[in-house]
C-alpha cells in the first residue's frame, strides 16, 4: 500500500523579510494545498530550503506542519543528511512528532559507495518504524542509488518502502521496477516525468509544480488512476512549458518567484540562493498566465 497515491507537494518554506520562517503564511499555504486536492505534504525537502536551516529550526517547521495538517493528509518529513547520525536523529524526532514517513536524500558531498548507501539507509530505517522513501537525485548529490542497491534495501529492510526518482533516467527506473514488487512506492521527482513514471508502475509525484497548481498536478495523477490515460497525458503536456519555466533557474528560486506573482507573499530565499532574474520572472508570468493560474 502506497504511503500516498497522487501528487505530494514539495512545500516551500516562506520567510519573513528578516529571513525567519513566516508561520502565518505557512499556515495559509498548508490550507490552500489541502483545499486544492494535494495528496500529501513533504516538509523541509530541497524545495523547502532545509539545507540553510538549523536542525532546531528544520524540525520546528516539520512539527508545525504535522500539527497544522492534523492527519488530514500524510506528511512526509525531509530528514536526510550526509551524516548518518544526524539523519537518524532527525528521523526519530520526525516520528515522535507524528510524521507519516520520512524522505531521505542520498548523502551529498562525501559520495558514499553503494555499500555505504546500504549501511547508511539500513541504519536510519532500523532506528524508526515509519516508512522511508529514498531520494535519488544525483544532479544535486553526486551519487546515484543504483537499481540493485535500491532493490536490495527494499527487499531486506521492512520499512524502506520506495524511492523519489529524480535521476531523469527512465531506463534505469524501468530496470528497478523489474526487481521489486507492486507494493514498491515510486514517485517522480521531476514534474515533467509524472506520466512516464506512472507508466512503469509509479504511485505519483513529489512535486514542485503543486506549489502553484495543486489541483492541476493532482489531476495529472488522478486521471491516470481513473483510467483516463489520454487525459493524463494531455494534462502532462499542457503543464510542460510551465514546468520548464519553474526550473529556469535552480529550484526553489523560480517557484518562490511564481508564488509571489500569485500574491502568496512567501518572501525571498536564504543565501546562497538569490532572487530570480527579471527574465525568469517574465517567463513565469507568461507561462502562468497561459496555464490559467495567474
Amino acid at each position: 500500500m502506497a504511503l500516498f497515491k497522487g501528487a505530494g507537494v514539495a512545500l516551500i518554506t516562506p520567510f519573513e523579510a528578516d529571513g525567519s520562517v513566516d508561520y502565518d503564511v505557512l499556515t495559509q499555504l498548508i490550507e490552500e494545498q489541502i483545499a486544492g486536492g494535494t495528496d500529501a505534504i513533504i516538509a523541509c525537502g530541497t524545495t523547502g530550503e532545509a539545507s540553510t536551516m538549523s536542525e532546531e529550526e528544520h524540525m520546528e517547521v516539520v512539527r508545525f506542519i504535522i500539527n497544522k495538517v492534523n492527519h488530514r493528509i500524510p506528511v512526509i518529513a525531509g530528514t536526510g543528511s550526509n551524516s548518518t547520525e544526524t539523519a537518524v536523529k532527525l528521523s526519530k524526532e520526525a516520528e515522535e512528532y507524528g510524521a507519516d514517513g520520512v524522505l531521505l536524500v542520498t548523502p551529498y558531498y562525501n559520495k558514499a559507495t553503494q555499500g555505504g548507501l546500504i549501511q547508511h539507509y539500513t541504519t536510519i530505517a532500523k532506528a524508526i518504524s515509519i516508512p522511508c522513501i529514498l531520494y535519488n537525485v544525483p544532479s544535486r548529490t553526486g551519487v546515484t542509488i543504483q537499481p540493485e542497491t535500491m532493490a536490495y534495501l527494499y527487499n531486506n529492510v521492512d520499512n524502506i518502502a520506495g524511492m523519489k526518482d529524480a535521476t531523469g533516467n527512465i531506463s534505469m527506473t524501468t530496470k528497478l521496477m523489474t526487481m521489486v514488487d507492486r507494493d514498491f512506492m515510486l514517485y517522480s521527482g521531476d514534474d515533467d516525468e509524472i506520466v512516464p513514471i506512472l507508466a512503469v508502475g509509479g504511485s505519483g509525484v513529489i512535486s514542485v509544480l503543486s506549489n502553484v497548481a495543486p489541483r492541476e498536478t493532482h489531476e495529472i495523477c488522478q486521471k491516470w488512476f481513473d483510467g483516463d490515460i489520454e487525459g493524463s497525458l494531455q494534462a502532462q503536456l499542457k503543464a510542460y512549458p510551465l514546468i520548464k519555466a519553474l526550473f529556469n533557474e535552480v529550484n526553489p528560486i523560480p517557484v518562490k518567484a511564481a508564488m509571489n506573482l500569485q500574491g502568496k507573499k512567501v518572501g525571498g530565499l536564504r543565501l546562497p540562493l538569490t532572487e530570480a532574474e527579471d527574465s525568469t520572472k517574465q517567463l513565469l508570468e507568461k507561462e502562468m498566465a497561459k496555464y490559467g493560474i495567474l
